[in-house]
């Protein structure tokens, strides 16, 4: 069976794109009240996961209530288990969705557990996830200068608004334009509509961004909460070729962690937290990039099916 891939809310799972994507775990103790789900039943819910899997990566909200962290590293602890993972992540709530579906779907490739965990933080820089906005004069996620403030209060006015992976706010002008900084690669766009209507993100952002498809979600209940209102539609664009999200973490070095020996990449195993030794200090080894059949990453610009060309600063 494949590490298992969980998440903190149904809203959270997006449909598999194919038959061989598996679904994403839905952890109970996370949805539930501690009076509805008791610390006994949250460990069983979880050692179930580590005994049909092997591995539990569990993507997390860095905007979930402490209730629900302490619940998740309790259960950890209490199973004494170096075989679960808690990603916290800054993205809004679609793309965390959405990156837990690009997890599910390399969840099937040959990757060990420790390099699909520490590939949550890597495909997180090709993410680009933002929201059409009603207002922006309560939003405390992307910096809002005090011009958008006092425009926030005009009455149909529109912000375009990007978290990740480069904070950017631009205001929605009178003919629709409005313009924010997109990927230079191939991306899916998916948009989740709240109280305001969609036409902006399917007719505008779509073509500028030149996604090679658009779909619509469901908006996850988070939502409105993170982007501070509910007249919103929230957008994500990523990438949706499995072989050029292959291609992308293969590609990287991979290390052995000192401390549980897990593989890994970047410069900390997601799953004991243990950081990589200084360069100086780890031993003499090579990149272990395998690469599927008919895998080949395209160069950005070359066509409907190209892929990133190089790692962004910071991404590993």
């Amino acid at each position: 069976m494949p590490t298992a891939i969980a998440v903190t809310g149904p809203d959270l799972v997006l449909p598999s794109p194919d038959r061989h994507t598996p679904s994403a775990a839905v952890l109970q103790s996370a949805v539930r009240s501690s009076r509805a789900y008791s610390l006994d039943q949250s460990i069983t819910e979880m050692d179930t996961l580590i005994e049909h899997h092997g591995y539990v990566v569990v993507l997390c909200p860095a905007s979930a209530p402490p209730a629900v962290v302490h619940r998740l590293h309790a259960v950890r602890a209490v199973l004494e288990s170096d075989r679960v993972a808690i990603l916290r992540s800054d993205l809004p709530p679609l793309g965390i969705a959405v990156l837990a579906l690009q997890l599910r779907q390399l969840s099937i490739c040959d990757f060990s557990p420790g390099v699909l965990a520490s590939a949550a933080r890597l495909l997180s820089h090709y993410i680009y996830a933002g929201a059409l906005l009603g207002s922006v004069a309560k939003l405390d996620r992307v910096p809002v200068t005090l011009q958008s403030h006092a425009k926030s209060w005009v009455p149909g006015t529109q912000f375009a608004v990007l978290a990740t992976p480069r904070p950017e706010l631009v205001k929605v002008s009178g003919d629709g334009e409005a313009r924010l900084q997109g990927p230079g690669f191939g991306t899916k766009l998916l948009y989740a509509p709240g109280r305001i209507s969609p036409d902006w993100v399917t007719t505008t952002l779509a073509p500028a961004w030149h996604a090679q498809g658009v779909e619509e979600a469901r908006l996850p209940a988070e939502s409105a909460r993170w982007w501070a209102t509910g007249k919103l539609v929230e957008f994500a664009a990523a990438i949706p070729d499995i072989s050029v999200l292959y291609q992308l973490v293969s590609s990287v070095r991979r290390d052995d962690c000192h401390w549980c020996g897990l593989e890994l990449i970047g410069d900390r195993c997601a799953f004991c937290a243990a950081p990589l030794p200084p360069p100086a200090e780890r031993p003499a080894q090579q990149t272990r990039a395998l690469t599927p059949p008919g895998a080949r990453l395209r160069p950005a610009g070359s066509g409907p099916g190209r892929g990133p060309t190089a790692l962004p600063r910071g991404a590993t």
